[in-house]
């Protein structure tokens, strides 16, 4: 059988940290199906379905149309104020002076110093790294398994959508830690503030203002002005309408969890027995030799198309009762 995408999950799921502690609930449970060690699931898309309906639509929206008659102009002579009367402020530029004084550089301030060093010594600890727990691991199919020997389908690994319930057990690491045995002596030293002698420059008359008038400019200029303004004329504009045929959706798309047989609960005898069952019933014609190959899911796949079976990579659960087969 085929590995999918749910090795993919898997691996994220472990990396974020998500684990199935053994008989402990976790809102993360609804990610898997509800199973037991030793069964496998594959997740796979059920597409959504369609149909067709036909409806009246319009083609073009009822409106309107406007013609514009534009505006007329005309040539007239006027004055115009080319600058308004008004006030300006004139700036006085402030006065400055150099001043010298004594500015603190550095504060007084106190300084530890280490008379004898801390001690330390080493200890030895055992520390639980990670508790026994139960957690969903990607799973192998039947596809490629012969006799007395299984090959792992790494395509169908990296797609993760056959996981399978087991346990993990406990770890445990010896820590060796350093702690303190004698904390370290010291003593305080003063030291004294520092002074520094700087020249400065600063504000002796702040800058003002005065305040100007200006006079009103003007000058005569030929204009074109509007005689006669713009109009519009509004025309009516019925709607049109057109029969068209429209694809709608009758079902979402969705994903679920279908039981199938894997290289956890499947063996060559039981792959047998299906070819065994697929040939009585005119599906499959290959040899009766428990490697379920591309003909044997061939064989699967036409089966389940005559029996209204979903048909997808892997032998479900469904298939395998449809065939009288038991999944024991």
């Amino acid at each position: 059988m085929r590995f999918s995408r749910l090795t993919a999950i898997s691996l994220a799921l472990t990396v974020s940290g998500i684990a199935f502690a053994q008989g402990t609930a976790s809102k993360d449970d609804d990610l898997f199906p509800k199973a037991k060690p030793g069964e496998c699931y594959a997740k796979v898309f059920v597409p959504p379905a369609y149909g067709t309906e036909t409806k009246q639509m319009v083609k073009r929206e009822a409106g309107t149309r406007l013609e514009v008659i534009p505006a007329r102009y005309g040539d007239v002579t006027e004055t115009v104020v080319v600058r308004e009367a008004g006030k300006r402020l004139e700036v006085i530029p402030a006065v400055y002076e150099t001043v010298t004084e004594q500015v603190l550089s550095r504060e007084a301030s106190k300084r530890i110093e280490v008379v004898a060093p801390a001690q330390y010594e080493e200890t030895s600890e055992q520390v639980l790294v990670r508790e026994a727990y139960t957690t969903w691991k990607a799973g192998r199919s039947n596809t490629y398994i012969k006799t007395g020997v299984k090959v792992l389908n790494e395509k169908a690994m990296a797609t993760g959508d056959i996981m399978c319930l087991v346990e993990v057990p406990a770890e445990y690491q010896t820590v060796t830690k350093r702690v303190l045995k004698t904390p370290p002596q010291t003593r305080e030293v003063e030291i004294p503030a520092e002074y520094r002698t700087v020249t400065r420059t600063v504000l002796k008359t702040p800058a003002s203002t005065r305040e100007i008038d200006v006079p009103e400019i003007t000058k005569t200029v030929t204009v074109r002005k509007e005689v006669e303004k713009a109009r519009t004329v509004e025309t009516a504009i019925p709607a049109e309408y057109q029969t068209v045929s429209l694809t709608k959706q009758t079902s979402e798309g969705r994903y679920e969890w279908r039981s199938i047989l894997c290289e956890t609960n499947a063996t060559p005898g039981k792959i047998k027995q299906i070819q065994t069952a697929l040939h009585d019933k005119g599906f499959y014609d290959g040899p009766i030799d428990g490697i379920v190959a591309s003909r044997t899911m061939a064989g699967v796949n036409a089966f389940q198309r005559a029996s209204n079976l979903p048909v997808d990579p892997y032998i479900n659960m469904d298939t395998v009762a449809k065939l009288g087969v038991s999944p024991k």
